[in-house]
């Protein structure tokens, strides 16, 4: 059996919701099982509001050096290390978001969802085309979570955001690298690159909770490929290695698992210049009072 036929038989075994989306880089081929349904989403959906405040950059409504103030009061447990900073905290925009991105800070997540509010995130996912993702609710906010109010993510959604990341045409070509440089620096990379070498780069968000085990992201084989799992249910941690194995599974057939030096480094470093671009131009937007 090939990776797909192996992948997809084990998958149908698992008790609760387990769904997978798989497209190929090179031939553009897809498949998946429960891709378009909506997953719990843990900390998945920090990847599209990155790319909602993307948007709005694009269009002037914010930037990327705006101040935004997280009270002592405001700071929540959790991934991340805002919660671990003395008293009000004033972080940027673009600070919030890199941390959001590299080590999942909910805090930061947080202070960004209540900096631009629930209507406006909801907007702009539709915008994005993400019809069955939403951000309905800060982290940690037990009241609505009892009310049954709550995050979600659907995997092919990621798919065709991640797909648009990588063509560039994400907003534009440097909203584009600035997601990928912070996708490719995310560090809790247990799963999705648990069985790779460390030598092949991904550009990804993972995201779990007791009982959910989620990694979405674009591993850089010779043959680059997305690759979006959700999973809901008793046994996470089955999961998680579910995960691992197909991942390398997927690499083997996609190129194997020997780097792509040359063409990763050129694309890392097209990413790193693209994303330096940006800042830089929202830096001098912010020093000339344009920031909103």
């Amino acid at each position: 059996m090939n990776a797909k036929e192996r992948i997809l038989n084990e998958i149908m075994t698992f008790e609760g919701q387990a769904g997978i989306y798989y497209q190929s880089l090179t031939t553009g081929e897809t498949w998946g099982y429960r891709e378009k349904e909506p997953y719990l989403a843990a900390s998945i959906v920090k990847l599209p509001l990155a790319a909602a405040i993307l948007l709005w950059r694009s269009r002037g409504e914010t930037c990327l050096y705006d101040p935004v103030t997280v009270r002592e009061d405001q700071k929540i447990p959790g991934c991340g290390a805002v919660q671990f900073l003395n008293g009000d905290v004033t972080l940027t925009v673009g600070e919030l978001c890199r941390l959001m991105l590299t080590i999942s800070d909910s805090c930061a997540t947080n202070a960004l969802f209540r900096h631009y509010g629930s209507e406006k995130i909801r907007e702009a996912f539709l915008e994005l085309g993400m019809e069955g993702t939403r951000f309905s609710r800060e982290y940690w906010d037990d009241e609505l979570e009892r009310k049954g109010v709550n995050n979600y993510f659907v995997p092919e959604e990621m798919g065709s955001l991640l797909r648009q990341m990588y063509d560039g045409t994400l907003i534009d070509r440097e909203s584009s690298w600035w997601l990928e440089y912070l996708l490719r620096r995310q560090q809790i990379n247990h799963k999705l690159g648990g069985f790779l070498p460390m030598e092949i780069s991904m550009a990804h968000k993972t995201g779990d909770e007791e009982d959910k085990a989620h990694d979405v992201g674009i591993v850089f084989t010779k043959s680059p490929f997305i690759v979006c799992y959700g999973f809901v249910g008793p046994d996470m941690y089955k999961y998680e290695d579910f995960i691992r194995r197909s991942a390398r599974l997927l690499a083997e057939e996609n190129g194997g698992l020997e780097p792509p030096v040359k063409e990763d480094e050129r694309r890392e470093a097209e990413a790193a210049a693209g994303a330096a671009n940006l800042e830089a131009a929202e830096k001098a937007r912010s020093a000339g009072g344009a920031s909103v």
